[in-house]
């Protein structure tokens, strides 16, 4: 293995305009930064050691990314980000999102139920192993060998070390593997987070839009052995007022882009898997807004999935939009014809590439069939964003100790992938760890669910019929959440240590449901792996290489949930639709205020508005490449000081999953300068100040 440097296979690549990279464009891999590229774009002079530290800062938590920001494992990311630990740790006389949680000392903080957060500590090239274990093979047996070589990769590589993960992470759409290594962080506690309100001012209606107002940041703390994590690695605090056209670096976990696909395979996300996820996603909205309207209780239950759904369907729009813009789907037709006739002017190369593009496009069909099915009962396509269930957490579980149970009777490298030996510590955290359950959310979510898989694949659909049996959705749901004892944590622990013989013995109404269910799930998951993943994965495989052989290795690859770097710089926006400066502060925050919701200033921050200096920048716009799952991502300078916290984007940046487009892209930022003003004036937060180097007004910080 070669590590942390760009290797051999790199000879497999791809990005997302079938061209060379343009200048700010680009989630970039930390083994293949373009150093020089960014210096003579941004007039930096960072180097290999720059990259170093910022990858040793960098965190990922959950879905959201972070930023290690002293030397006793404080870190920083978006409010947003802690919302399922405050929720989870708050109840209906201590609602610690409309209150904030503001820890005094050390020992005041509380460990967020099942949180994890992970540092990259090092990346090895496994393209090799990775090929070799899928060659002469085709449909699921492809699929499922290159699972298992994952697995028995991983496992080599972290067996018996429980504060290690390893990951085999497919970049270029299967034309390079990388090995990543993470130091991984099992004791999350909750150090800081601001009033809700404060962190989402002006609501949906201001979501993915500038100017913004939102304080959007809170700190978790990682401990290792009941203490502090020692952390000597960190980004320095800097909450000097920014300057426009400051260069920036972002760097965080994004977590999917869909550049590399070709037209055929984007018509497919335009025709059937937007249009689908889109109408389902609004009719969940719309339960869980009715429920949160019946009292104070539902809606306290309901304000943290709403919020989510939200952002699914206004991401989505976004998208749908980008698809059905005539310019933006020309210039990717072209760029992709480039491509073509790159190709097939060199006759070596076009010998030995074949036409990865009629490969792909005959898979379009059987992909259009089997979406729907997929999606709904199994989820994990890649491309969309239905959740199996509505995201009920009760049946998660479930799955997860039938599957389990199902799955632990099989060798490692003969199990579902996400079962194997490396990966189980993963899934046995989430399914002890201790989090309320709302159980008349649950049936909303599993109701809802049930209701748009029979709608969606029709009553005589050979999965449906078995899904319900002689039940309604609404009977069905009702029974099984209201009879299930898996909100208990000892039940589910129980159930998973007993094996399948508990399991299949086990009266719970949900576990016998989930035991119902397997036959219909599993065979939706294989028929998607034998005609569309496989087929899929070597025909992008094969498109990757074409693509590095035509254009050099001036590329990236898509995100896909692991930590990438990007640039841009301070700017504002002067295109249609968008037309703003690149900074809001405390003054525009006061003047923005109605006193109605969402429009409304948090009580505490209002309370303190005469301690507040009004020209203090609370947010800011970056022409940096981002996407969903860059929230919380660190903003740092050339000097390694960090001077914000990516926490959205626009509307029209959501175009951003197909294409990059600088005059267009913009990611929304909150200051450490409005972090430190609230932590110092409004929340009295003097011990995290102190920690930070910023007690005094007009400090920047350590």
């Amino acid at each position: 293995m070669r590590h942390l440097a760009l290797s051999a296979s790199i000879a497999v690549l791809g990005f997302a305009a079938a061209s060379s990279a343009q200048a700010e464009e680009g989630m970039w891999t930390f083994d293949n930064f373009p150093i020089a590229r960014a210096n003579a774009s941004l007039g930096t002079a960072i180097d290999q050691g720059f990259l170093d530290r910022v990858r040793l800062s960098s965190v990922k938590y959950g879905g959201c990314s972070a930023g290690i920001v002293s030397d006793a494992g404080l870190v920083m990311t978006n409010n947003h980000c802690v919302a399922t630990c405050v929720a989870n740790l708050s109840t209906e006389a201590r609602n610690y999102a409309e209150t904030g949680f503001t820890p005094k000392t050390r020992e005041e903080e509380v460990k967020c139920p099942g949180g994890s957060a992970e540092v990259l500590t090092d990346i090895a090239d496994v393209t090799e192993r990775m090929h070799k274990a899928g060659e002469g093979l085709t449909g699921s047996a492809f699929t499922r060998a290159r699972d298992a070589e994952a697995g028995r990769i991983e496992s080599e590589a972290c067996a018996g070390k429980s504060d290690i993960r390893c990951q085999v992470v497919t970049l270029y759409r299967g034309g390079q593997f990388k090995l990543y290594t993470y130091k991984k962080y099992s004791d999350i506690r909750l150090a800081f987070a601001p009033e809700d309100r404060a962190a989402t001012f002006g609501g949906d209606l201001d979501n993915f839009s500038f100017p913004r107002f939102a304080i959007d940041a809170a700190f978790i703390r990682l401990y290792e052995n009941d203490a502090p994590a020692q952390t000597p690695t960190h980004f320095v605090w800097n909450a000097s007022q920014p300057v426009e056209g400051t260069p920036v670096f972002v760097t965080g976990s994004p977590g999917a882009t869909q550049r590399l696909l070709t037209q055929d395979q984007l018509m497919s996300v335009r025709d059937v898997v937007l249009p689908m996820d889109q109408l389902i996603a609004s009719e969940l909205r719309g339960r869980l807004i009715r429920y949160s309207e019946e009292g104070e209780r539902q809606a306290f239950e309901a304000m943290d999935p709403i919020v989510g759904v939200e952002n699914t369907y206004k991401r989505g729009l976004g998208r749908m939009r980008a698809l059905t813009d005539p310019g933006f789907m020309a210039a990717r037709a072209a760029a992709e014809a480039d491509f073509r006739q790159r190709v097939a002017a060199d006759p070596a190369l076009a010998a030995s590439a074949g036409d990865p593009w009629t490969a792909l496009a005959q898979v379009q069909p059987a992909l259009r069939e089997l979406y729907a099915p997929y999606a709904l009962l199994e989820g994990g396509t890649g491309i969309g964003t239905t959740s199996v269930a509505g995201g009920s957490q009760l049946f998660a579980w479930a799955r997860s100790i039938v599957r389990g149970a199902q799955e632990r009777a099989k060798p490692s490298d003969q199990r579902l992938a996400e079962f194997g030996d490396a990966r189980m510590s993963g899934v046995q955290t989430a399914l002890f760890a201790e989090r309320p359950v709302y159980l008349e959310l649950e049936q909303i979510r599993m109701e809802w669910w049930l209701s748009k898989t029979r709608e969606w694949l029709t009553v005589d659909s050979p999965y449906v019929r078995p899904l319900l049996g002689k039940e309604s959705p609404e009977q069905l749901s009702a029974r099984v959440v209201s009879g299930t004892k898996l909100a208990d944590p000892a039940v589910r622990r129980a159930l998973w240590e007993g094996g399948l013989a508990a399991v299949e013995a086990s009266e719970d109404p949900l576990i016998q449901y989930l035991l119902q269910i397997q036959e219909p799930t599993r065979l939706a998951r294989s028929e998607w792996e034998e005609k569309v993943q496989a087929q899929t994965d070597r025909g992008s495989e094969a498109l990757a290489t074409a693509r590095f052989a035509a254009y050099g290795d001036a590329v990236y690859p898509d995100a896909t949930g692991t930590l990438r770097l990007s640039y841009g710089k301070i700017e504002g926006s002067d295109v249609p639709g968008q037309r703003w400066g690149p900074f809001t502060t405390f003054a525009g925050l006061w003047d923005r205020a109605t006193g109605a919701a969402p429009f409304d200033v948090a009580p505490k921050l209002l309370a303190a508005k005469d301690r507040i200096d009004p020209t203090t920048v609370m947010n800011m716009t970056v022409s940096s490449d981002t996407i969903g799952g860059s929230s919380g991502s660190s903003v740092v300078t050339a000097a390694g000081e960090i001077v914000g916290a990516n926490f959205d984007s626009t509307v029209l940046s959501q175009r951003n999953a197909y294409g990059y487009d600088r005059n267009v892209n913009r990611s929304v930022i909150v200051t450490t300068g409005a972090v430190t003003t609230a932590l110092r004036d409004v929340y009295g937060m003097e011990g995290l100040v102190a920690e930070l180097g910023a007690s005094a007004p007009g400090v920047p910080g350590r």
